[in-house]
């Protein structure tokens, strides 16, 4: 089954030098100036989900190839990254170098079964692609039950970076889409429609009532910031051999089909939102960059309550710019961001340190006040303190 993280390690990635033994809450929010490293953390999750599906040559060469995505403090990158993952009885480590021609390669792959006394298994490296693909579903040689190899494949695939960030005319979440891509949701949200349908008793009725809640529960958040919005109208339509749908609706009092090119980037924006962290069945882990852009602050605020309650059933990682999303939550969900001589930073807050501030001020003000130093400013040296 999937798991969320407990901890990570990684060195070498992009502008993380070195993060030793992370650990992950059910709740992490990062803040941070531009250019810290939030993002970065983010692509690191990306990449995650590339490699569990064979895709790590083309994330590769669609993100500017090797020479972006080894840590650089010089003239010269270091010539390979590595990373140790923990969750649930497991944990999985590797190394990724380089060629001459600039491609990523799997140098080694290791796995480690934490109830276990046989140490950690090594997989092998020299290839153009991991092996997680190909775990899954595998089967222990002792019975019949999933291998530590299988339980691998399964945490690391069911961890999922949501990206809602393009809402153009020509988006996947605004076009139309098969009504069968509704197993998972997907990180832009390009089968949203097929998926809402499924969640409502479309091509799902094994577990139709349990979904429909959650299909009215988002439903009914939407109408809290777009009170004219009344339901979404989920019809199949005939193309061909397939069937396809879009993400229509219609306003209350009214049965007149209005398209998805017809919200508003925001609006249609936060349906995305909702509908990943309302989710029946959430990825064990939900990692989201920066989810405020372009809403109204009563959005954001709601936002903010949407992502505390998905925390409680499943891990959260968040990335954010806005000191008012910032005050929904405590000092221990937070995680500052910085540059240290070159390198990434990570610092969990904690509440103590912030005590007498916290009795007057809220999260978002101490960032505005710098008293919290996540904001724009020159990279501090060894040793310096947040």
């Amino acid at each position: 089954m999937s798991a969320p993280l407990k901890h990570l390690s990684i060195e070498g990635f992009k502008s993380i030098q070195s993060l030793e033994t992370f650990k992950l809450r059910d709740l992490n929010v990062l803040i941070g100036a531009n250019g810290a490293g939030k993002s970065n953390f983010v692509d690191f999750f990306r990449m995650l989900r590339a490699m569990s599906d064979e895709g790590l040559a083309n994330f590769t060469r669609e993100n500017g190839g090797s020479n972006t995505f080894f840590f650089c403090n010089g003239p010269k990158p270091v010539s390979e990254l590595s990373a140790e993952l923990a969750f649930g009885e497991n944990e999985y480590r590797f190394t990724l170098g380089s060629t001459v021609s600039g491609e990523v390669v799997v140098k080694s792959e290791d796995t480690y079964w934490t109830g276990g006394t046989g140490g950690w298994l090594e997989h092998g490296g020299g290839r153009a692609e991991s092996k997680l693909k190909s775990w899954r579903g595998r089967n222990s040689r002792k019975g019949p039950w999933l291998s530590i190899e299988g339980h691998i494949a399964a945490a690391v695939s069911g961890w999922v970076v949501y990206h809602f960030h393009d809402t153009s005319s020509t988006a996947r979440m605004r076009r139309e889409h098969s009504v069968r891509d509704f197993r998972e949701f997907a990180s832009d949200a390009g089968n949203i429609a097929a998926f809402l349908y499924r969640m409502r008793g479309g091509n799902a009725v094994e577990f139709y009532e349990a979904s429909e809640q959650h299909y009215r529960r988002i439903r009914e958040t939407v109408q809290l910031i777009a009170p004219f919005f009344d339901d979404f109208l989920l019809e199949p339509e005939t193309r061909g051999d397939n069937e396809v749908i879009r993400l229509e609706w219609r306003q209350k009092g009214s049965s007149f089909p209005f398209q998805p090119w017809q919200l508003s980037d925001g609006t249609i924006r936060f349906i995305c939102l909702a509908t990943a962290l309302l989710q029946p069945r959430p990825p064990a882990t939900i990692v989201i960059d920066e989810p405020e852009l372009g809403l109204h602050p009563f959005a954001l605020e709601l936002l903010a309550s949407l992502v505390k309650e998905a925390a409680t059933r499943t891990q959260i990682i968040v990335s954010t710019q806005s000191p008012a999303f910032l005050n929904a939550f405590e000092p221990e969900d937070v995680v500052v961001v910085d540059r240290m001589n070159g390198a990434s930073r990570f610092q969990r807050l904690e509440h103590a340190n912030l005590a007498e501030w916290l009795d007057d001020f809220t999260l978002g003000e101490l960032v505005q006040k710098n008293v919290i130093e996540a904001g724009p400013s020159e990279q501090r040296p060894a040793g310096a303190a947040i």
